[in-house]
């Protein structure tokens, strides 16, 4: 079984394999640097679907 990685947002920091409690972490990522690069999807996510919410609210 391949190591995984877990984004902490609490601290803000990578962990090899799931070391704090589940309502903290985002994940699993197969290596280390996409684990670091969770904040960024999130972000983008969160612009494409407010994006997506105002296409939709002036379309009424």
């Amino acid at each position: 079984m391949s190591t995984q990685y877990w984004y902490n947002v609490r601290t803000g920091e990578v962990e090899q394999g799931a070391q704090s409690s589940w309502k903290h972490l985002l994940g699993p990522y197969d290596s280390h640097t996409e684990a670091a690069r969770a904040m960024e999807k999130v972000r983008a996510n969160n612009e494409r679907w407010d994006e997506s919410d105002s296409a939709e609210d002036a379309e009424g």
